[in-house]
């Protein structure tokens, strides 16, 4: 009877998860959508696209979908679970000797499985190969400051100081870095906080934080997020210190598909195919091994449902796969091709306008930056609508890709305006309740999510070398303008919020003072 009613409860969780497969693909369709229709009007107002490579964007849009929709249920049914696990499990031995080393490993691992991370080393393969280097070194700089936001949360740090003093290390070594190291370590900062890695931080900080049982302690369950994202930035431009100036990109960082009939078509795909089976089973072995051994070291009578976490794997690999696929043989192609074409008008100065269009619907768009408003909405009881926030990134974003293009196009040089945002962003963390602070350090690497990486850096760096530009200074650096929006746009709200509830405050005790004198 008991493998029978097994079986029953696990046939309903089969039909259960078709009818959320079903969701999430919806989602993803109105995440992708907004994009494509975007190369649909450039297309057909301004630049003309050859059939094949159009088509080939067709197909990379239906497979881009379906591996979104799989890989985000597979991130909730697998990736989040396992994550708790390792976080509870690590975290109840109160061993700093087995958590420190714990929390390095967990930081590389999951890095190195982003599927955003992978995209942006495929477009820097020509500036630093083997492409494993770049993705082993922004995976140890994810680990180092993992560990270092687990001790701050254990010494009881405030994160302002970190964050400050963590920025200020990274803006002095800027100076020292060859030009073309300085917009990648950025962009690495960027996406490498992404669907794979969040799961994990936030089960571990919530884990740590219960280690502390004060309201100080859970509000610093916030913050690991936005440290993850600084140890990237700083592993990368300690690379570039070793590199020297040696790499360069001089053309395109796209190769554009040549696709003359169905054959050519289907080629690509099945070309791409067996390619990515093999990195994403790489990037997701060990996380599943580190899985098993915490398992078996901790696990003797937990009560995890491992037919759960199975399909969960299954569902992240293929949706892995497929998103990689689709991406790389299309999106980023017609990105490229796009903005290389562009790049080319006579009135090629139209790309800004074009540009902040396509950044406020990507951002818009994104599965990640829904979750992030509902989080907002929460810590703030509502006083912060839910249609305020995705408004304020959208305009953000969008005024961060207009500024990109215009420095792609004057060359002007990143730190010109990756200083006076940071700084502006470390200046309000004076004036901003420390939880928003939190937050919108945290959500730096929401708004540069998966069309950021797969279309609209390639779409920048295609326009890039068209107009005669250096690539790798002048082209990159578009997903770090975009993950510093919400940096800034998170702490106005959170200033309209402390401003909102000190009137509210003014308020109540007028209405107090009015009732005193009633009664007197």
């Amino acid at each position: 009877m008991s493998f029978l009613s097994g079986l029953k409860k696990q046939n309903s969780f089969m039909r259960k998860d078709r009818t959320i497969i079903g969701a999430k693909i919806k989602q993803s369709f109105m995440s992708v959508l907004p994009i494509s229709l975007i190369v649909l009007f450039i297309a057909f107002i301004f630049v003309p696209i050859e059939s094949g490579v159009f088509l080939a964007f067709i197909f990379s849009f239906l497979i881009l979908i379906v591996g979104m929709g799989l890989f985000t249920l597979g991130a909730e049914t697998a990736m989040t679970p396992i994550g708790e696990y390792v976080g509870t499990s690590v975290i109840m031995t109160k061993n700093l000797w087995i958590i420190m080393p714990v929390i390095f490993l967990v930081g590389i691992l999951i890095t190195i499985s982003e599927p955003d991370l992978q995209v942006l080393a495929e477009q820097l393969k020509d500036i630093i190969s083997p492409s494993i280097l770049l993705v082993i070194t922004i995976g140890v700089g994810v680990g180092l400051f993992l560990l270092f936001a687990f001790l701050r949360i254990v010494l009881q740090v405030k994160l302002q100081i970190i964050l400050i003093a963590s920025y200020a290390t990274v803006f002095i070594l800027a100076m020292f870095v060859p030009e073309t190291f300085v917009p990648i370590a950025f962009d690495s900062g960027g996406v490498t906080t992404g669907p794979m890695s969040v799961p994990f931080i936030i089960a571990l900080g919530t884990g740590i934080a219960s280690m502390r049982m004060d309201k100080a302690g859970q509000d610093d369950s916030f913050g690991l997020t936005a440290l993850c994202s600084v140890g990237p930035i700083l592993s990368v431009m300690i690379l570039g210190l070793a590199f020297g100036s040696s790499g360069q990109a001089t053309g395109s960082a796209t190769e554009v598909l040549v696709i003359e009939n169905s054959q050519d078509l289907i080629n690509a795909f099945l070309t791409a195919l067996p390619i990515y089976m093999f990195e994403v089973l790489n990037a997701l072995g060990p996380i599943v091994l580190f899985f098993i051994v915490i398992r078996l070291i901790f696990g003797k009578n937990d009560k995890i449902n491992i037919f759960k976490i199975i399909i969960g794997i299954l569902y992240t690999y293929f949706g892995l796969v497929f998103f990689l696929v689709g991406v790389n043989v299309g999106f980023l192609s017609i990105g490229g091709l796009l903005g290389e074409m562009m790049g080319k008008l006579d009135y090629f100065w139209i790309v800004v306008p074009i540009g902040m269009i396509i950044g406020f619907f990507v951002v818009t768009a994104e599965p990640s930056v829904q979750v992030l408003t509902e989080q907002v909405f929460d810590i703030t009881d509502g006083a912060i609508p839910k249609k305020a926030l995705s408004l304020s990134l959208g305009i953000g974003v969008a005024f961060s890709i207009g500024l990109t293009m215009l420095r792609i196009i004057f060359k002007i040089p990143i730190m010109y305006l990756l200083g006076p945002g940071y700084l502006i962003a470390i200046v309000l963390t004076f004036f901003v309740p420390d939880i928003f602070t939190a937050v919108a350090f945290d959500s730096g690497g929401v708004a540069s999510g998966a069309m950021t990486t797969g279309f609209v850096l390639p779409f920048a760096t295609g326009f890039c070398a068209a107009i005669g530009g250096d690539v790798s200074v002048d082209g990159f650096g578009l997903v770090a303008m975009v993950a510093m929006t919400p940096l800034i746009a998170i702490q106005i709200l959170g200033l309209v919020y402390k401003i909102k509830m000190a009137k509210l405050k003014k308020k109540d005790k007028k209405d107090v003072s009015s009732k005193e004198e009633i009664i007197g």
